[in-house]
């Protein structure tokens, strides 16, 4: 008999995989697609030769991750490259604010009567950026906090709403960068713990950037898996799971699957009936006939391109896809340039670049106009670059990924309480009715991200309980 089985080889699956592993337990994973991967995954989705990443490609989090940073990846392949701007958020009038590794630069971009609100913000967290990113991505208590007095400072500045914070900047540029920053998670501005959520990505880009894998987000989980196999752990791809009985005995089950599909498979009923999905996202992978023609210098050298005029244009779009049940007329969108950076992505000259706008969950129309003509109004003549679009709304992106329910990356809405409490009310997110079975995905805490420490916090829940049996 196995000690453990996991259903799911995301990145959080595989990363209980190790983890358990690495403490002498026998291991094996089932994965319903062909490849390991989940949300870091890389294909060729237009042309030959151009390696898209179907969904993650830029990486403030995994680099900053208490887990993968306690893992030997590089070893494995893993090599993360800095682009020479984490990221860039351009205005219509050819300027761009940006956030940068160095604090003063980021600053500077604001303007004079938010650089320094924004260094007071910022600079105080710094210094305990590697104490504090573990003990807010271990929340809730699978360890007592190593630095109580920072997080809750942290706590004090970030739980309210996001607007709350950026109140402290007297203009619109910091404010629009901000909200970009808070929009990654599909979050309402003025929602529970928004000023967290955006102030950690601002921190992760001064602490350690945010880089992509050189090659593609599959190297995250080609890394994870090799390792593994290393471990004496077991990888079984094009095995679907639909009930408990599929998979073979063993005295724990860990699902690296949406609450949904782990009631189905377990036999729960409705005991996750309360869990919330948000929004979908409509993707655009494009193979271009070179760069993206910025008109702000500085979006040219960015990793990442945040997409939206000012904070109300991001607060509408965000409000028309999560609440107002609409695609918005003005995406917000987040866009990624790993070519800056990783020239070998695609045929010598070209690039592959990524968009994606917030539509409501399971919509089933065409934003490629929409977004086509938002990237206009910052890159005149985007279009002319274009070679081939892969084109994914909500359920292209749940078909690929049956995490993704309704086309939501992030396997739950990041608003309320469920920001901090998921998939349920409850000090022990990671245990499920069933005393041998566990959920690992970016539906417990910490959330959304390629960064492991969903499945970091989970096996340790299942090695207690293993060793409580024996």
């Amino acid at each position: 008999m196995l000690d453990v089985v996991v259903v799911g080889a995301g990145p959080n699956g595989l990363t209980a995989a190790v983890e358990l592993a690495r403490r002498g337990f026998s291991v094996a994973v089932f994965e319903a697609r062909d490849t390991v991967g989940g949300g870091a995954r890389t294909e060729e989705l237009t042309l030959p030769g151009f390696r898209h990443d179907p969904c993650s490609a830029a990486h403030p989090l995994g680099i900053s991750s208490p887990a993968f940073r306690a893992l030997p990846l590089e070893r494995y392949g893993l090599e993360w490259l800095q682009p020479e701007l984490p990221m860039a958020h351009p205005f219509t009038d050819g300027t761009a604010a940006v956030l940068s590794r160095s604090v003063a630069e980021t600053a500077a971009s604001f303007g004079p009567r938010d650089a320094g609100p924004y260094r007071r913000l910022v600079e105080p967290f710094l210094p305990q950026w590697d104490t504090l990113v573990r003990d807010f991505m271990s929340l809730p208590l699978t360890a007592l906090p190593r630095d109580p007095v920072t997080l809750a400072r942290f706590g004090l500045v970030g739980l309210p709403p996001s607007t709350w914070l950026t109140r402290r900047f007297h203009d619109e540029r910091a404010k629009t960068l901000f909200a970009g920053l808070v929009a990654h998670v599909m979050a309402p501005l003025s929602g529970f713990a928004t000023g967290a959520i955006g102030l950690v990505f601002a921190l992760a880009a001064h602490a350690r950037g945010w880089p992509v894998a050189r090659g593609g987000s599959q190297s995250i989980s080609d890394a994870l898996t090799a390792y593994l196999k290393d471990l004496g752990g077991t990888v079984h791809t094009d095995y679907e799971v639909k009930r408990l009985d599929d998979l073979p005995p063993a005295r724990a089950y860990v699902f690296d699957t949406s609450p949904t599909a782990l009631a189905r498979i377990a036999g729960f009923g409705r005991y996750y009936e309360g869990y919330r999905y948000g929004p979908g996202v409509f993707k655009v992978d494009y193979a271009l006939d070179g760069p993206v023609p910025w008109t702000a210098e500085q979006a040219r050298v960015a990793g990442t391109v945040q997409i939206g005029a000012d904070s109300a244009e991001i607060g509408i779009a965000l409000r028309a896809a999560s609440r107002e049940g609409r695609a918005p007329d003005r995406p917000f969108m987040i866009t990624v340039q790993p070519s800056v950076v990783d020239p070998g992505r695609a045929p010598e000259g070209k690039q592959v670049f990524w968009a994606y706008g917030h539509v409501p969950s399971g919509w089933t129309g065409d934003l490629t106009d929409v977004m086509e003509r938002q990237l206009e109004r910052f890159a005149p003549g985007f279009r002319d670059r274009v070679l081939a679009r892969a084109i994914a709304g909500p359920p292209e992106l749940a078909a690929r990924n049956a995490n993704y329910v309704g086309g939501d990356i992030g396997s739950g809405a990041v608003s309320g309480l469920q920001t901090l409490l998921r998939p349920k009310l409850s000090l022990s997110p990671y245990t499920t009715p069933h005393p041998a079975v566990f959920i690992c995905s970016s539906a417990t805490p910490p959330g959304p991200g390629v960064h492991g420490m969903s499945g970091h916090n989970a096996a340790k829940a299942v090695w207690s309980r293993l060793r409580e049996q024996s």
